[in-house]
């Protein structure tokens, strides 16, 4: 800006500025002040960097091109030059046995000597670099000018069958040819490989590797002259073989490693193998099914895709037992390369895995196995980069037994989860699953959780629930949830573990009744902490119930004990009253009554009472009650034998009095109480029912009866608990 505008200062040119955007818009404004910074800032860094004298050239590179374009006269010189523009060059040329100098000047790539310019001989070539700083020279090239001819590089022709190249170079007729040389590398190469001093114009090449594609270059020299520029590259392909070894076969399963998400994999053959023409694949499944595949690599039709070094075929291996894939030319097939899908349910972890990750290396280590199998025949130790479709961010690598470190290089993403797992291989081609980890180039901060709510909200206590953060979102390996709880003025902070599965709860616990509660998640990773989520309740009323607890446990318990004690009686109750006193129920028992309390009444022993007292069925007989004429009537007591020959009671109306030899009162009996007997199995006792005889007698003795009757209620127990009175039957 200097040079161009010597003479306006920086003031006039900041004046000619903002005069010059009057009556435009503040957007267009600021983009023409930016601009304009810009321009002044690296003005004054070029400055900068031009301070100081400028660096020494390099030496000159000289000679005098010959062919059918120059008629090797001009010499042609190619200096080194400091890309600064404030920095001027000139280029400098002398006899080697003279004084006289001479020179060029100019910023150029190329500087030519006429003819008429130079004398035949040795030259003494430099170059000067120059600003107002100061000066600096680059060393002499010392040119021989008979020698500095260079002749145009060789024409390269090639014989495919023999896998020979030939070249056509033309020297001068008063020059002869003194050799040419030759270079090479494969076409995956960077590096060359060079044969020098071949006098031939042909050079065949031993041993290439087959179906390989190799480029040459030639050049020459004629005489002492300077050696030609190389010829252009000549590509040439080695003769084609049936492709040799097997193919790197292996499993990509995702993250989730389950069999439905699972493709078959491998690593594309060399170039030396050939030109692969296709693959074919044989796929085992569980139900004992085989199906072969052959795919054409120029038609996979979907079946097939190849990327830059792997294939995958795209069907899943769900219920796949075991795969076998070669590939295949237009010479042969290779060895058929095997592999054994792990079984779910049979991994093994009993080996933890270490692993260091930037943005350019992955290191992967483990720990030897604590008990080393012969079966095993090498580590496999692969990697792949989340919400990566199948075949692509994936890599594995295979590890002898005696190695315990991989090593990938590439470019891993920042903030993006990749899965690092270790397997086992054994001899018999059988995968096993040893572990498997989740690690970051470069760690950043989580998004918020997506879901977190409070549920089961009590007076004291609340469950808090949220979803973990998906794991594309996670941004690092969350260390912990961090929980801050909000009540007024206080502030409180737990720390959750992280939990495997995708819900997560945890409990509040030691809270204030009646209480509103403000309650942020947030996830944790090295990097430090990410969003919030909140959610916001308010604990309940706090019911105290602890003085009911004991009356209702006390209720609950007399309920169970009352319904146990009906059942036990409803199943048990006869046994419980034959192991009971006659007292404790009531039963009639003849031998309570003070007719037997009597001796004199009784004048035989009481042996005729011939059923026992605690029996288990006791046979009971039927009192029946008649009201005749508005009178009441007792059938007497009387001893009678059936003729089963069991000893019967049976009640008169004769005040109570005994009578053993009344057998007309016994006749008397009707054949309805019979017949009731019969019909309730009593046969032991009968009921008795007053002829028209009697009757009348009973009607001349009813006021001593009753009288006596009346009596005899104040004195026994057993006639009054058992036997209605005439007062009871009256009202």
């Amino acid at each position: 800006m200097h040079d161009r505008h010597p003479s306006v200062s920086h003031n006039e040119a900041m004046c000619i500025f903002c005069t010059g955007t009057k009556g435009l818009g503040p957007n267009v404004m600021a983009t023409l002040w930016t601009r304009w910074l810009l321009s002044m800032l690296l003005a004054n860094l070029l400055n900068c960097l031009a301070q100081g004298p400028p660096v020494a050239p390099s030496r000159p590179e000289c000679y005098i091109p010959c062919g059918e374009k120059n008629n090797c006269v001009d010499i042609h010189c190619n200096p080194g030059l400091d890309p600064r523009n404030s920095t001027e060059y000139s280029l400098h040329w002398e006899p080697a046995d003279s004084e006289e100098k001479q020179g060029i000047s100019g910023n150029t790539s190329d500087w030519i000597i006429c003819r008429e310019q130079y004398n035949r001989g040795k030259l003494r070539v430099r170059v000067q670099a120059k600003n107002q700083y100061g000066s600096a020279k680059s060393p002499y090239s010392i040119l021989n000018t008979e020698n500095i001819s260079k002749w145009p590089p060789p024409k390269v022709a090639s014989h495919q069958d023999s896998f020979k190249i030939d070249w056509t170079f033309t020297c001068d007729e008063q020059l002869f040819l003194r050799h040419c040389d030759v270079r090479y590398r494969t076409e995956a190469e960077q590096d060359w490989h060079e044969d020098e001093d071949e006098y031939d114009l042909s050079y065949t090449m031993d041993h290439p590797q087959p179906s390989t594609v190799y480029e040459h270059q030639v050049c020459c020299s004629c005489g002492e002259d300077l050696k030609s520029d190389w010829s252009e590259i000549h590509r040439l392909r080695s003769r084609e073989t049936a492709p040799v070894g097997v193919l790197d076969l292996w499993q990509d399963c995702g993250i989730t490693q389950k069999g439905s998400d699972c493709v078959l994999t491998w690593k594309k053959l060399p170039p030396t193998c050939g030109l692969i023409l296709g693959y074919e694949a044989r796929l085992s499944y569980n139900i004992d099914t085989l199906v072969l595949l052959n795919v054409s690599t120029a038609e996979p039709k979907g079946l097939l895709v190849c990327e830059e070094i792997q294939c995958h075929l795209t069907s899943s291996l769900k219920d796949v037992s075991s795969v076998s894939v070669s590939a295949y030319n237009a010479q042969g097939a290779t060895v058929p390369s095997n592999l054994t899908l792990p079984i779910p349910g049979k991994e093994k972890t009993d080996q933890a895995i270490h692993v260091e990750m930037n943005e350019e290396n992955l290191t992967v280590s483990w720990d030897s196995p604590s008990q080393p199998s012969d079966n095993l025949k090498e580590h496999v130790v692969q990697y792949k980069q989340a919400d990566c479709p199948s075949g692509q961010g994936f890599d594995w690598v295979k590890a002898t037994t005696n190695q315990t470190t991989a090593l990938f290089k590439g470019q891993y993403k920042k903030y993006t989860p990749y899965q690092v797992s270790l397997f086992t291989l054994s001899h018999g081609s059988e995968v096993h699953h040893i572990s498997s980890v989740i690690r970051y180039s470069l760690e950043g901060s989580p998004s918020a959780v997506p879901s977190f709510k409070a549920f089961l909200i009590a007076a004291t206590q609340v469950t808090l629930f949220w979803e973990s953060v998906p794991l594309s979102k996670q941004r690092g390996v969350i260390l912990y949830y961090q929980i801050v709880v909000y009540s007024g003025v206080h502030r409180h902070v737990h720390n959750a573990s992280v939990s495997p599965q995708q819900e997560n709860t945890y409990k509040l616990e030691h809270l204030s009744p009646e209480q509103d509660y403000e309650v942020r998640i947030r996830a944790v990773t090295a990097a430090g902490p990410g969003a919030n989520a909140t959610a916001k309740f308010k604990t309940q009323h706090d019911y105290n119930y602890a003085h009911l607890i004991l009356p209702i446990v006390l209720g609950v318990i007399s309920v169970v004990v009352i319904c146990l004690v009906i059942a036990l009686y409803s199943i048990f109750g006869r046994e419980i009253k034959a192991c009971l006193p006659s007292f404790y129920y009531k039963v009639p028992d003849a031998r309570n009554s003070h007719i037997f309390k009597n001796k004199h009444l009784i004048s035989d022993s009481l042996d005729w009472i011939c059923f026992p007292l605690y029996e288990l069925h006791p046979k009971i007989s039927l009192l029946e009650v008649v009201e005749l004429r508005s009178r009441v009537f007792k059938s007497s007591l009387e001893k009678a034998s059936d003729p089963e020959g069991l000893t019967r009671l049976v009640i008169g109306d004769e005040c109570s009095q005994m009578d053993s030899q009344d057998d007309k009162r016994e006749e008397a009996v009707p054949e309805e109480c019979h017949r009731a007997d019969h019909r309730y199995g009593r046969e032991e006792y009968s009921k008795m029912v007053d002829s028209e005889e009697e009757r009348d007698r009973k009607e001349e003795n009813e006021e001593d009866c009753l009288s006596s009757s009346e009596e005899d209620q104040s004195t026994s127990g057993y006639e009054k608990h058992f036997m209605p009175t005439i007062f009871e039957l009256r009202v």
